[in-house]
């Protein structure tokens, strides 16, 4: 045999071997990135994906069997349609605050196919910190109030994380947050007890986390206002029966509100004869009620307060400023109501709140105009 013959001998021979090792070369898939939103250093929420993106597609069975992550947590990976994408997928949360490692081991695919190994790494977000609790911690003589309610603000979103409020002596409580999930609105469902020193914990529970357990961020206290003693009739349906029939007119033709702020009774009049009689909640101290001579200049059913974020039904402004009126108990866009307890105390910022069904009767029966009289 010739020496050219032995040559194109050889090289037939090793054509095969030549061809496969450019096709391995030509369409063996390489790790590009994960994407920019964690190339970026971004910590990611307990709840969230992560993601690895291929130049290729890659063989969905090698991949799915030896993908691995340090420390273990339970989790799916995923390959897209189009065998470019795997996304690691937790099956109940990320830890919190942890570095994971995904690791890639070398070798082939069932085409041959080299598949060189990689390692990837991801970290999760802290717990949220609480930067601010109003009222402040050691608080005394605390009155909530749905204008007043306890206030605690969060160095950063909540989202991926259940937050638990914990008030002992222990009271129900209802809250709302605002759209950052950065502040949250608490008020107690029932009234709390007068004098008494009450603890608030917050805890802290990533989504989708095995059992129970909460992780505690934060505890602070506040004394509430102690009892003080009463100069009118406890009994709140004697009190009304009693200014029904002993308050006397001030105006003896057409309509007039009749407040008074001592037995917090308002009387309705029409040409001197008193027509009904409603329980209020007007001003607390420091944000009294204004006194005097004044009248319906406006009204509006259903009237949004931008400056504390609540819903003030069948309002009538008393005051030209339209800083006072009277309103049924304010709520929350949720539609939560507080302060039912509140009425027949004096306990608002200077509005005079009404219960529901006497707010929407007065809101009915008064005029632009009608006279309101507080002493």
């Amino acid at each position: 045999m010739t020496k050219t013959k032995k040559i194109l001998f050889f090289m037939v021979l090793l054509l095969p071997t030549l061809l496969t090792a450019a096709y391995i070369y030509a369409f063996s898939p390489s790790l590009i990135s994960i994407p920019q939103a964690h190339k970026d250093g971004r910590e990611i929420l307990p709840t969230e994906s992560f993601a690895i993106n291929f130049d290729k597609p890659v063989d969905k069975t090698y991949y799915q069997k030896t993908i691995s992550l340090t420390p273990k947590t339970p989790m799916r990976a995923v390959i897209n349609d189009t065998h470019t994408q795997i996304t690691l997928i937790p099956t109940r949360g990320w830890d919190v605050n942890t570095k994971y490692t995904v690791s890639i081991p070398e070798g082939r695919a069932k085409n041959f196919m080299q598949i060189q190994d990689a390692t990837f790494h991801f970290t999760t977000t802290t717990y949220p910190d609480v930067i601010n609790v109003t009222p402040h911690s050691g608080a005394q003589d605390v009155q909530l109030d749905i204008e007043d309610p306890i206030i605690v603000e969060f160095d950063k979103s909540t989202e991926g994380f259940y937050i638990n409020f914990h008030l002992e002596p222990a009271v129900a409580i209802e809250y709302q947050n605002n759209d950052k999930k950065t502040k949250f609105e608490l008020l107690p469902q029932e009234p709390l007890k007068e004098g008494v020193m009450y603890t608030l914990t917050i805890r802290a529970k990533a989504e989708g986390a095995d059992g129970s357990a909460y992780f505690p961020v934060h505890t602070t206290t506040f004394t509430t206002l102690p009892p003080k003693p009463r100069t009118w009739t406890e009994k709140l349906q004697d009190r009304l029966i009693e200014a029904k029939y002993s308050t006397i007119a001030k105006i003896q033709t057409g309509k007039y509100i009749d407040v008074n702020l001592a037995t917090q009774v308002m009387t309705i009049f029409e040409n001197g004869i008193s027509k009904n009689t409603f329980l209020i909640s007007s001003g607390k101290a420091g944000m009294n009620t204004p006194r005097g001579n004044h009248q319906i200049y406006n009204k509006h059913p259903r009237p949004w307060s931008k400056k504390y974020e609540l819903y003030m039904p069948y309002w009538m402004a008393i005051t030209a400023n339209g800083k006072y009126g009277i309103h049924e108990l304010p709520e929350w866009p949720s539609g939560y109501k507080e302060g039912q307890n509140h009425l027949g105390i004096p306990v608002s910022h200077g509005c005079m709140r009404l219960g529901i069904g006497p707010a929407e009767t007065l809101y009915n029966w008064a005029d632009i105009g009608t006279p309101v009289i507080v002493y």
